[in-house]
């Protein structure tokens, strides 16, 4: 049978009537831009993941910038983050005036070594962004001692990682700020672009507050410069929306991941995901390892099954950082993974008899 990737239509259809009516709500009181919807979102998703503010805007990559922007990044400034990450992370380090220092990941979970973070450090650096990939925390209480020791800030990307736990505590609550997307195929998705920045700190938040909207939270009175950053009311709305249910498709995700598990940890050359101990995945992607993956994401295809590569170039290898003239023995298992990683279809509607059409044609292959 096909397998997509991700079915958005199927989450759709099974809250319609919740969506359509947060629409309709949006056009009937013209609440396009800020107003009512983006404040109930702002306030329901800071409660969701455990903090005290959430300052919504356009995307994740813009809450990136507006992190680090208030976080008062210079010219000359190091910040250190992962060399496997979405190249949001890095551009935006890069955008707000500093430079990006990569480091490798831990060969096992995806995410940064820690090591590598404390060998990378310099007088520069100001910060880490340690990224939770595919919807694993990163190790933050060792980042977070680090950071402490060399009294850096911390931002974590929690793009991928929504609801996520490190030793039972909601990823986003232990560095300055946090960051979210809100892309359509998140764990929490908009019908368009969306994301937020949250934070503990109220003064950390007004300020980030008032660089998304034009430097300022009451029109006219533009405080300082600022960006146009903002969450638009119908994507408020159909957040609000979705997430009283993000629990139940988390959930839903993990089990799907426990399916996969124990269908493919017996086959010779598939290594499935490995969770550290005290974390809790969710799953945004389900990505295995096979030494010939391109050969295996061609045979899924060539039966219907579509899979993805998240994400083909470490980020060092990229054309765009060229100038930094990465070698392979710098990084070696974020190089050696880029060849290897595959993402298997994984949403939270999945059936399992999609899963063992997945899980048959890996055997098979």
């Amino acid at each position: 049978m096909p397998v997509p990737y991700a079915d958005l239509q199927l989450q759709y259809q099974s809250i319609k009537r919740e969506v359509d009516d947060a629409i309709a709500g949006v056009i009937r009181e013209n609440s396009f831009i800020r107003g009512p919807y983006v404040d109930g979102f702002e306030r329901d998703f800071a409660q969701a993941v455990d903090v005290k503010h959430c300052v919504s805007c356009a995307n994740g990559t813009d809450a990136l910038y507006i992190a680090m922007a208030a976080l008062k990044v210079q010219p000359g400034d190091e910040v250190i983050t992962t060399a496997h990450s979405w190249i949001s992370t890095s551009a935006m380090i890069t955008h707000a005036g500093a430079t990006p220092v990569f480091c490798d990941t831990d060969g096992a979970t995806y995410t940064v070594d820690p090591a590598a973070i404390e060998a990378a450090i310099t007088s520069r650096t100001v910060g880490i962004i340690p990224v939770h990939l595919y919807g694993q925390p990163a190790d933050m209480d060792t980042i977070m001692a680090i950071a402490a020791r060399h009294k850096l800030w911390v931002i974590e990307d929690c793009a991928q990682a929504h609801l996520a736990r490190y030793k039972g505590r909601q990823v986003g609550t232990f560095g300055q700020a946090a960051t979210y997307s809100f892309y359509p195929g998140k764990n929490l998705g908009a019908m368009g672009d969306a994301g937020a920045v949250v934070t503990n700190d109220s003064a950390l938040a007004e300020h980030m507050a008032m660089l998304a909207r034009h430097g300022g939270l009451i029109k006219h009175q533009h405080q300082i410069e600022g960006i146009n950053s903002r969450l638009d009311g119908m994507q408020a709305a159909i957040l609000s929306a979705k997430l009283p249910h993000l629990p139940v498709w988390t959930k839903a995700r993990q089990q799907a991941a426990e399916v996969y598990n124990s269908g493919l940890n017996q086959i010779d050359d598939v290594t499935v995901p490995a969770v550290a101990a005290e974390r809790s995945h969710v799953y945004h992607l389900y990505t295995i390892k096979h030494p010939r993956r391109d050969a295996l994401a061609a045979h899924l295809g060539a039966h219907g099954v579509q899979t993805a590569i998240n994400y083909p170039s470490a980020l060092p290898f990229l054309a765009a950082y060229r100038r930094l003239k990465a070698r392979p023995e710098h990084f070696p298992n974020a190089y050696q993974d880029q060849s290897r990683i595959l993402s298997l279809p994984m949403f939270a509607e999945i059936s399992r008899e999609q899963q063992a059409e997945v899980i048959g044609l890996i055997r098979t292959f």
